[in-house]
């Protein structure tokens, strides 16, 4: 095959879960990216090599990116020769998803900078080494891409999505009381209905 799909998982999640996408494209090898990367400067520096040595022996390269696994290829892999990019729940803007954990966690910016991390009761650390790096490098998406989002994300809102939409020239497709975590059948179906018809 000279075509191929490569699987970004989210937070928590493994390169096994490609397993899930390789019917759905059965014309494409389908590959899932075995990272390590936490945090965004280091998605940039694992994700390109990373990349580079699954796509040699392709000539047509897809993506299929879940949640902060999005964020990670945008931030990594704006400049890469990707063909066509498939978000699952993305992050699009991580600026606004800090401030809004700040928010939850009743944390000031001048808190963050002075403790540098602050564990909150939601189980994330706000850091503020990450804030300054997404604030200082914007990302910038040209691919052409497919959206999915569940009406009731706890992480982005409609507003946040609809606007990165529009900047990038994606199409959006949103499941009605979909959530964040695409897990269960209704939702698993829902998505692999989207996949094919966003692959034809």
């Amino acid at each position: 095959m000279d075509k191929v799909v490569i699987y970004i998982h989210g937070k928590g999640g493994n390169a096994e879960e490609s397993s899930h996408y390789k019917p759905l494209f059965s014309d494409c090898d389908v590959v899932g990216l075995n990272y390590t990367a936490q945090y965004p400067w280091e998605a940039k520096e694992e994700f390109p090599s990373l990349f580079d040595l699954i796509c040699k022996h392709y000539k047509s390269v897809q993506i299929v990116a879940n949640s902060i696994g999005a964020y990670f290829a945008m931030n990594a892999l704006s400049d890469k020769q990707i063909e066509k990019a498939y978000f699952i729940s993305p992050i699009v803007n991580m600026e606004k998803l800090i401030a809004d954990m700040m928010y939850w966690a009743n944390v000031t910016e001048d808190e963050l900078r002075d403790k540098k991390e602050i564990k909150t009761t939601f189980g994330e650390t706000l850091s503020w080494e990450y804030l300054c790096y997404v604030k200082e490098n914007p990302t910038t998406w040209k691919i052409p891409t497919n959206i999915l989002f569940g009406e009731k994300d706890n992480l982005t809102s409609y507003a946040t999505i609809s606007e990165f939409t529009k900047q990038t020239n994606a199409t959006l497709t949103v499941m009605r009381n979909g959530e964040h975590w695409f897990h269960t059948e209704e939702q698993m179906k829902f998505l692999d209905e989207w996949i094919n018809k966003s692959a034809r």
